[in-house]
């Protein structure tokens, strides 16, 4: 531990301690925005909320060559992402998180383009079923490598608990962008965390032409339990109008082997930046809410974010 570069951070009365750390670097980032949400079927109260977050951020240099970096998140009156990066020198970057960071099956989807939410991005009446089922992401390890240019490979392990993880799990995925405007997106991984044992697959593949973006998603949800599988597919298309405005249009359609009632989703999109605001809003319609008959709701956002 003597080489080890000891970086604290102070924030509301906590003190900043620094060891024999060289190269430090200490940073405080934040962002703020108001939403108001409407939906049908469903009687909602006052739409209006807010967030707002403060990002702490230290990283520094061990005498070995190494990186070392801390982020901790102040959201409302939680803190919400906390994270401990190392970085080997040409090994790649092991992550350890508390809380906000995903392996390859969460953080992978559903990445169609679209410029503010996806198909079923915005809350609504109903309970509705995700793109995946993803293992646990408190108290997780996450692992970056870029193999060459333009293929990176990424992995998470999710450790049991006894007890909302019954059993660890673990992710693998591999992203290729050698092909300017392309990116494709491929993992595999399982979900322990109940008795019901998942094995997931993700694959998706975007591509830019000037102003357009096209996308393709297709994931699969394996399940031991009986007629409980789950394939999920989107496609999604954005534009950029200009520099500062963008639109976008997705689909998705999630099909369950235990029902009849297909979940099919469409919303349309709009995100337009000016300086450090940025104004976003979104439209959708959702049919079979989480396969349920006769759940055809609709729901949208409208959104004023503030970056600082």
């Amino acid at each position: 531990m003597n080489n080890l570069k000891k970086v604290g951070l102070t924030a509301l009365g906590t003190v900043l301690v620094a060891g024999s750390a060289q190269a430090a670097e200490m940073s405080v980032t934040g962002s703020a925005s108001m939403s108001y949400n409407g939906q049908d079927n469903n009687t909602l109260g006052n739409g209006w909320t807010m967030t707002d977050s403060v990002t702490f951020a230290a990283s520094g240099e061990m005498d070995n060559g190494m990186s070392v970096a801390l982020t901790l998140e102040l959201d409302g009156n939680v803190m919400d992402t906390r994270t401990i990066a190392l970085t080997t020198d040409g090994l790649g970057t092991i992550t350890f998180s508390g809380d906000g960071t995903s392996g390859p099956i969460g953080s992978w989807d559903d990445v169609t383009p679209t410029a503010n939410e996806e198909a079923h991005g915005s809350t609504l009446a109903g309970t509705m079923a995700g793109p995946t089922n993803a293992a646990g992401t408190n108290d997780i390890f996450v692992y970056d490598y870029t193999v060459t240019d333009g293929l990176a490979f990424k992995a998470s392990y999710t450790p049991s608990d006894a007890g909302t993880e019954i059993e660890s799990s673990m992710d693998y995925g591999l992203l290729y962008t050698g092909i300017d405007g392309l990116s494709i997106y491929a993992a595999m991984g399982e979900d322990n965390g109940s008795v019901a044992k998942l094995d997931n697959s993700v694959f998706a593949i975007n591509y830019a032409m000037g102003a357009f973006t096209v996308g393709y998603q297709a994931n699969e949800s394996d399940s031991t339990a009986a007629s409980s599988d789950e394939d999920f597919t989107a496609v999604g298309v954005s534009y950029a109008v200009s520099d500062d405005l963008s639109v976008s249009y997705n689909i998705s359609e999630i099909d369950f082997e235990g029902g009849t009632n297909n979940q099919e989703a469409t919303g349309v999109s709009f995100s337009y930046t000016s300086g450090g605001m940025t104004i976003s809003g979104s439209h959708h319609q959702v049919d079979n809410v989480g396969g349920a008959a006769a759940q055809d709701n609709t729901g949208y956002e409208l959104n004023f974010g503030f970056a600082f």
